[in-house]
């Protein structure tokens, strides 16, 4: 795992319970949670997609959403177990949220460049367990992930 300092990893341990409470409910493990600098949760959110059939109920807008209406946006942290699709990405430019704390991009590499090139401060924790979280989801439930990140039936792996 990357060295996270105290305040990310405050953060990251928040979202991987987001994702654990996700897989118990029969979802995606896939957790997030928007907070100040200082390490104050302000949000969070897990996917959603399987229990409510929203196709864009990633963990990352869920949290978003339940953020409300705020005005402060720019000066918060995102942080996400997985890393973010390219609906999620968009989300966190449209709110130009200017950090993005990431668990692993092993088993998923969304659009990290993106948000890179909108000068996103992007941190990679590269954290075992949400590794080991998402590998043995895809390998159970293999329909579910490639229906989750659109992948048609005739092209799964």
């Amino acid at each position: 795992m990357s060295t996270l300092n105290k305040i990310d990893q405050h953060g990251l341990d928040a979202a991987y319970e987001e994702a654990c409470a996700g897989l118990a409910e029969g979802g995606i493990p896939i957790g997030s949670v928007l907070m100040t600098n200082d390490g104050e949760i302000v949000a969070h959110g897990h996917n959603l997609r399987v229990q409510t059939g929203d196709s864009t109920a990633h963990a990352e807008t869920a949290c978003i959403r339940s953020a409300g209406r705020r005005r402060d946006w720019h000066e918060l942290i995102l942080v996400s177990t997985l890393s973010p699709c390219a609906m999620c990405t968009g989300t966190a430019i449209l709110h130009k949220i200017p950090r993005v704390v990431i668990g692993e991009h092993e088993t998923f590499v969304g659009r990290e460049d993106w948000l890179e090139a909108e000068g996103v401060e992007v941190v990679l924790a590269d954290d075992e367990r949400c590794k080991e979280l998402m590998r043995a989801f895809i390998e159970q439930h293999p329909e579910l992930w490639n229906e989750d990140i659109g992948i048609p039936p005739g092209e799964w792996a």
